[in-house]
Protein backbone atom coordinates (compact mmCIF):
# COMPACT_ATOMS: atom_id res chain seq x y z
CA UNK A 1 0.00 0.00 0.00
CA UNK A 2 1.45 3.23 -1.11
CA UNK A 3 0.48 7.12 -0.64
CA UNK A 4 -0.75 6.56 -4.29
CA UNK A 5 -4.06 5.21 -2.54
CA UNK A 6 -6.35 6.99 -0.08
CA UNK A 7 -6.46 5.54 3.07
CA UNK A 8 -8.89 5.29 5.77
CA UNK A 9 -7.00 6.23 8.77
CA UNK A 10 -8.17 6.17 12.29
CA UNK A 11 -6.12 8.04 14.77
CA UNK A 12 -7.23 7.57 18.54
CA UNK A 13 -5.95 11.25 19.83
CA UNK A 14 -5.86 13.55 16.96
CA UNK A 15 -6.49 17.04 19.01
CA UNK A 16 -3.50 17.23 20.65
CA UNK A 17 0.26 17.46 20.07
CA UNK A 18 1.26 13.97 18.19
CA UNK A 19 -1.34 12.71 17.31
CA UNK A 20 -2.57 16.10 15.64
CA UNK A 21 0.09 15.82 13.36
CA UNK A 22 -0.02 12.16 12.96
CA UNK A 23 -3.76 13.58 11.41
CA UNK A 24 -2.12 16.72 9.57
CA UNK A 25 -0.19 14.43 8.13
CA UNK A 26 -2.26 11.95 6.62
CA UNK A 27 -4.68 14.37 5.40
CA UNK A 28 -1.94 16.30 3.60
CA UNK A 29 -1.21 12.76 1.56
CA UNK A 30 -4.36 12.36 0.78
CA UNK A 31 -5.88 10.16 3.03
CA UNK A 32 -9.20 10.14 5.56
CA UNK A 33 -8.51 10.71 8.66
CA UNK A 34 -10.92 9.92 11.68
CA UNK A 35 -9.90 11.03 14.82
CA UNK A 36 -11.30 9.82 18.00
CA UNK A 37 -10.70 12.11 21.06
CA UNK A 38 -12.91 13.96 23.83
CA UNK A 39 -11.00 17.12 22.91
CA UNK A 40 -10.29 18.23 25.97
CA UNK A 41 -6.65 19.10 24.40
CA UNK A 42 -8.00 20.47 21.30
CA UNK A 43 -9.81 19.58 18.02
CA UNK A 44 -8.68 17.65 15.31
CA UNK A 45 -7.22 19.53 11.77
CA UNK A 46 -9.41 20.78 9.45
CA UNK A 47 -10.57 18.13 6.87
CA UNK A 48 -10.48 15.40 9.30
CA UNK A 49 -13.58 13.71 10.58
CA UNK A 50 -13.97 14.00 14.65
CA UNK A 51 -15.90 10.94 16.90
CA UNK A 52 -15.54 12.73 20.43
CA UNK A 53 -15.91 10.18 22.35
CA UNK A 54 -14.01 9.07 25.79
CA UNK A 55 -11.81 5.99 26.38
CA UNK A 56 -13.09 5.44 29.49
CA UNK A 57 -16.63 4.61 28.45
CA UNK A 58 -17.51 1.20 27.09
CA UNK A 59 -19.31 2.71 24.02
CA UNK A 60 -16.18 4.71 23.03
CA UNK A 61 -15.68 3.03 20.10
CA UNK A 62 -19.05 2.04 19.13
CA UNK A 63 -19.46 4.81 16.30
CA UNK A 64 -15.96 3.14 14.52
CA UNK A 65 -16.05 -0.96 15.36
CA UNK A 66 -16.68 -2.77 12.83
CA UNK A 67 -15.68 -0.33 10.03
CA UNK A 68 -13.14 -1.30 7.47
CA UNK A 69 -10.06 0.84 8.32
CA UNK A 70 -6.80 0.42 6.47
CA UNK A 71 -4.60 1.41 9.28
CA UNK A 72 -5.39 2.50 13.41
CA UNK A 73 -2.55 4.80 14.81
CA UNK A 74 -2.95 4.65 19.08
CA UNK A 75 -0.50 6.99 21.10
CA UNK A 76 -2.38 6.17 24.57
CA UNK A 77 0.03 4.80 27.41
CA UNK A 78 -3.08 3.74 29.47
CA UNK A 79 -3.10 0.19 29.03
CA UNK A 80 -6.50 -0.25 29.96
CA UNK A 81 -7.98 2.20 26.81
CA UNK A 82 -5.41 0.09 25.05
CA UNK A 83 -6.81 -3.51 24.97
CA UNK A 84 -10.06 -1.81 24.52
CA UNK A 85 -9.03 -0.60 21.40
CA UNK A 86 -7.67 -3.74 20.17
CA UNK A 87 -10.14 -6.41 21.33
CA UNK A 88 -12.74 -3.65 19.40
CA UNK A 89 -10.97 -2.80 16.32
CA UNK A 90 -7.69 -4.88 15.64
CA UNK A 91 -10.23 -7.34 13.49
CA UNK A 92 -11.49 -4.32 11.53
CA UNK A 93 -7.78 -3.04 10.59
CA UNK A 94 -5.13 -4.98 8.73
CA UNK A 95 -2.01 -2.96 10.14
CA UNK A 96 -1.71 -0.85 13.69
CA UNK A 97 0.92 1.97 14.61
CA UNK A 98 1.71 2.11 18.26
CA UNK A 99 3.10 5.53 19.54
CA UNK A 100 5.70 3.61 22.41
CA UNK A 101 8.42 5.68 24.59
CA UNK A 102 11.80 4.83 24.96
CA UNK A 103 10.93 4.45 28.63
CA UNK A 104 9.83 1.05 28.18
CA UNK A 105 14.16 0.19 28.85
CA UNK A 106 15.42 -0.65 32.10
CA UNK A 107 18.53 0.16 31.47
CA UNK A 108 19.38 3.96 31.80
CA UNK A 109 22.96 3.65 31.95
CA UNK A 110 24.24 1.72 28.47
CA UNK A 111 24.98 4.39 25.66
CA UNK A 112 24.36 2.58 22.32
CA UNK A 113 21.83 0.36 23.11
CA UNK A 114 19.31 -0.65 20.45
CA UNK A 115 15.61 -2.49 20.33
CA UNK A 116 16.83 -5.75 22.29
CA UNK A 117 17.38 -3.85 25.24
CA UNK A 118 15.95 -4.91 28.22
CA UNK A 119 12.93 -3.60 29.31
CA UNK A 120 11.13 -3.00 32.49
CA UNK A 121 8.71 -5.94 33.41
CA UNK A 122 5.06 -4.72 32.32
CA UNK A 123 2.55 -3.26 34.44
CA UNK A 124 0.25 -5.92 35.31
CA UNK A 125 -2.40 -4.01 36.93
CA UNK A 126 -5.93 -2.60 35.49
CA UNK A 127 -7.66 1.07 35.39
CA UNK A 128 -6.07 4.07 35.28
CA UNK A 129 -2.47 4.23 35.79
CA UNK A 130 -0.36 7.41 36.77
CA UNK A 131 3.40 8.65 35.18
CA UNK A 132 5.15 7.25 38.21
CA UNK A 133 4.83 4.00 35.98
CA UNK A 134 5.55 5.24 32.91
CA UNK A 135 7.84 2.62 31.25
CA UNK A 136 6.10 -0.23 33.21
CA UNK A 137 2.49 0.64 31.69
CA UNK A 138 4.19 1.45 28.13
CA UNK A 139 5.59 -1.86 27.76
CA UNK A 140 2.24 -3.41 28.70
CA UNK A 141 0.73 -1.42 26.10
CA UNK A 142 3.10 -2.57 23.59
CA UNK A 143 2.67 -6.30 24.62
CA UNK A 144 -1.10 -5.93 24.14
CA UNK A 145 -0.61 -4.72 20.56
CA UNK A 146 1.67 -7.32 19.85
CA UNK A 147 0.03 -10.01 21.50
CA UNK A 148 -3.11 -9.05 19.22
CA UNK A 149 -1.66 -7.98 15.99
CA UNK A 150 1.09 -10.63 15.97
CA UNK A 151 5.16 -9.35 15.19
CA UNK A 152 3.68 -8.41 11.08
CA UNK A 153 1.23 -6.62 12.31
CA UNK A 154 2.07 -3.53 14.26
CA UNK A 155 4.62 -0.79 13.86
CA UNK A 156 5.64 -0.24 17.95
CA UNK A 157 7.94 3.22 17.32
CA UNK A 158 9.63 3.91 20.62
CA UNK A 159 10.04 7.36 21.20
CA UNK A 160 12.53 9.29 22.50
CA UNK A 161 12.65 13.49 23.25
CA UNK A 162 10.01 15.01 20.86
CA UNK A 163 10.75 18.54 19.88
CA UNK A 164 9.35 21.29 17.22
CA UNK A 165 6.15 23.37 16.67
CA UNK A 166 3.13 23.10 19.08
CA UNK A 167 5.66 20.91 21.77
CA UNK A 168 3.52 21.94 25.42
CA UNK A 169 5.68 20.25 27.27
CA UNK A 170 8.43 23.02 27.85
CA UNK A 171 11.44 20.20 27.85
CA UNK A 172 13.10 21.47 24.72
CA UNK A 173 11.17 24.64 24.31
CA UNK A 174 12.80 26.14 27.78
CA UNK A 175 16.12 27.03 25.54
CA UNK A 176 15.61 28.55 22.49
CA UNK A 177 13.24 31.02 24.69
CA UNK A 178 15.42 31.52 27.97
CA UNK A 179 18.35 32.31 25.09
CA UNK A 180 16.15 34.29 23.21
CA UNK A 181 15.29 36.12 26.47
CA UNK A 182 18.56 36.95 27.73
CA UNK A 183 20.44 40.05 27.10
CA UNK A 184 23.93 40.18 25.76
CA UNK A 185 26.54 38.42 28.04
CA UNK A 186 23.48 38.29 30.56
CA UNK A 187 24.35 34.55 32.31
CA UNK A 188 22.21 31.93 31.53
CA UNK A 189 22.25 27.77 33.98
CA UNK A 190 22.93 25.93 31.90
CA UNK A 191 23.49 21.75 32.35
CA UNK A 192 27.13 19.95 31.22
CA UNK A 193 27.19 20.54 27.72
CA UNK A 194 28.87 17.18 26.64
CA UNK A 195 26.08 15.45 27.74
CA UNK A 196 24.14 13.43 25.50
CA UNK A 197 20.70 14.42 23.83
CA UNK A 198 18.50 12.79 20.92
CA UNK A 199 15.68 15.08 19.90
CA UNK A 200 13.32 13.86 17.07
CA UNK A 201 10.86 16.32 15.16
CA UNK A 202 7.16 16.08 15.63
CA UNK A 203 6.81 16.07 11.99
CA UNK A 204 9.80 13.74 11.08
CA UNK A 205 7.79 11.25 13.40
CA UNK A 206 4.52 11.70 11.96
CA UNK A 207 5.23 11.53 7.84
CA UNK A 208 6.80 8.40 9.04
CA UNK A 209 4.17 6.96 11.26
CA UNK A 210 2.21 7.53 8.39
CA UNK A 211 4.33 6.03 5.36
CA UNK A 212 4.66 3.51 8.10
CA UNK A 213 0.61 2.77 7.63
CA UNK A 214 0.50 3.33 4.29
CA UNK A 215 3.84 0.19 3.42
CA UNK A 216 2.80 -1.82 6.49
CA UNK A 217 5.78 -1.47 7.83
CA UNK A 218 5.86 -3.99 11.03
CA UNK A 219 8.72 -4.29 13.87
CA UNK A 220 9.83 -2.47 16.57
CA UNK A 221 11.81 0.69 16.34
CA UNK A 222 13.45 3.45 18.17
CA UNK A 223 12.16 6.20 17.21
CA UNK A 224 14.70 8.53 17.79
CA UNK A 225 16.69 11.68 16.41
CA UNK A 226 20.54 11.67 16.04
CA UNK A 227 23.10 11.64 18.62
CA UNK A 228 24.26 14.97 19.32
CA UNK A 229 24.68 16.87 23.04
CA UNK A 230 23.24 19.70 24.80
CA UNK A 231 26.01 22.11 23.56
CA UNK A 232 24.60 21.66 20.35
CA UNK A 233 21.38 21.95 21.42
CA UNK A 234 22.26 25.40 22.94
CA UNK A 235 24.49 26.50 20.04
CA UNK A 236 21.85 25.69 18.04
CA UNK A 237 19.29 28.09 20.19
CA UNK A 238 22.24 30.66 20.21
CA UNK A 239 22.00 30.79 16.60
CA UNK A 240 18.31 30.62 16.11
CA UNK A 241 17.96 33.60 18.00
CA UNK A 242 20.70 35.28 17.20
CA UNK A 243 21.53 36.56 21.49
CA UNK A 244 24.70 36.44 23.02
CA UNK A 245 24.30 35.31 26.28
CA UNK A 246 26.80 34.02 28.53
CA UNK A 247 26.27 29.93 29.18
CA UNK A 248 27.32 29.58 32.83
CA UNK A 249 27.96 25.85 32.96
CA UNK A 250 27.07 23.69 36.03
CA UNK A 251 28.34 20.50 37.03
CA UNK A 252 25.75 17.59 37.91
CA UNK A 253 26.85 16.92 41.44
CA UNK A 254 26.39 20.20 42.34
CA UNK A 255 22.90 20.97 40.58
CA UNK A 256 21.67 17.63 42.37
CA UNK A 257 23.60 19.05 45.61
CA UNK A 258 20.86 22.34 45.17
CA UNK A 259 18.31 20.39 44.47
CA UNK A 260 17.49 20.89 41.29
CA UNK A 261 14.94 18.72 39.35
CA UNK A 262 16.14 16.72 36.47
CA UNK A 263 14.78 16.84 32.93
CA UNK A 264 10.93 18.50 33.56
CA UNK A 265 8.37 19.39 35.76
CA UNK A 266 8.44 22.41 38.29
CA UNK A 267 11.97 24.21 38.84
CA UNK A 268 13.70 21.72 36.82
CA UNK A 269 16.58 22.25 34.37
CA UNK A 270 15.06 20.34 31.63
CA UNK A 271 17.26 18.26 29.39
CA UNK A 272 19.62 18.00 31.96
CA UNK A 273 19.60 13.87 33.15
CA UNK A 274 22.81 13.20 35.90
CA UNK A 275 25.55 11.66 34.23
CA UNK A 276 26.32 8.58 34.40
CA UNK A 277 23.46 7.27 35.92
CA UNK A 278 21.33 8.11 33.01
CA UNK A 279 24.02 7.95 29.93
CA UNK A 280 21.94 5.67 28.15
CA UNK A 281 18.38 7.45 28.08
CA UNK A 282 19.56 9.87 25.41
CA UNK A 283 21.92 8.22 23.28
CA UNK A 284 20.05 5.43 21.77
CA UNK A 285 20.25 3.91 18.02
CA UNK A 286 18.25 4.54 15.63
CA UNK A 287 19.42 2.22 12.51
CA UNK A 288 16.34 0.31 12.03
CA UNK A 289 14.33 2.72 12.18
CA UNK A 290 16.48 4.81 9.29
CA UNK A 291 16.68 1.66 7.42
CA UNK A 292 12.55 1.67 8.08
CA UNK A 293 12.47 5.16 6.18
CA UNK A 294 12.41 7.58 8.92
CA UNK A 295 14.18 10.53 7.77
CA UNK A 296 15.16 13.62 10.38
CA UNK A 297 15.77 17.43 9.67
CA UNK A 298 18.77 19.20 11.39
CA UNK A 299 18.18 20.19 14.64
CA UNK A 300 18.63 23.58 13.63
CA UNK A 301 15.34 23.50 12.05
CA UNK A 302 13.51 21.40 15.52
CA UNK A 303 15.33 24.86 17.19
CA UNK A 304 13.41 27.52 14.83
CA UNK A 305 9.98 25.97 15.30
CA UNK A 306 10.32 25.32 18.47
CA UNK A 307 11.35 28.96 18.96
CA UNK A 308 8.39 29.93 17.06
CA UNK A 309 6.07 28.01 18.74
CA UNK A 310 7.41 29.34 22.07
CA UNK A 311 7.23 33.21 20.60
CA UNK A 312 3.89 32.02 19.62
CA UNK A 313 2.72 31.57 23.48
CA UNK A 314 4.59 33.88 25.24
CA UNK A 315 8.35 33.59 25.96
CA UNK A 316 7.85 34.82 29.96
CA UNK A 317 4.70 32.90 30.29
CA UNK A 318 4.46 30.45 33.28
CA UNK A 319 5.94 27.22 32.36
CA UNK A 320 5.57 23.44 33.10
CA UNK A 321 9.15 22.69 33.38
CA UNK A 322 12.55 24.98 33.83
CA UNK A 323 13.59 27.41 36.02
CA UNK A 324 11.68 30.48 37.52
CA UNK A 325 13.95 33.66 37.22
CA UNK A 326 13.99 34.39 40.71
CA UNK A 327 15.74 30.70 41.02
CA UNK A 328 17.56 31.00 38.07
CA UNK A 329 18.81 34.01 39.52
CA UNK A 330 19.82 32.01 43.59
CA UNK A 331 21.66 29.49 41.30
CA UNK A 332 24.02 31.72 39.42
CA UNK A 333 24.67 33.58 42.51
CA UNK A 334 25.19 30.37 44.44
CA UNK A 335 27.68 29.01 41.74
CA UNK A 336 29.44 32.26 41.42
CA UNK A 337 30.16 31.81 45.30
CA UNK A 338 31.20 28.39 45.03
CA UNK A 339 33.88 29.70 42.14
CA UNK A 340 35.11 32.12 44.50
Amino acid sequence: MTSNASLQVLVLGGTSWLGGAVARQALARGHQVTCLARGEAGTPPEGARWVRADRADPSAYDEVAGRPWHAVVDVSWQPAFVRTALSRLAGSAPHWVYVSSGSVYADETTPGQGEDALLHEPYDGDGPVDWDVYGPTTVACEQACLAARGAEGVLVARAGLIGGYGDRSDRLGYWPARVQLAGRDEPVLVPPRKAPVQVIDVEDLAAWLVRGAEQRVAGVFDAVGDPCTVGDVLQACVTATGAEPRLVEAADEWLTDQGVAPWMGSESLPLWLPQPAHAGLLSRRNGAARAGGLTLRPLSETVVATLAWETELGLSRARRAGLSPARESELLARLADASG
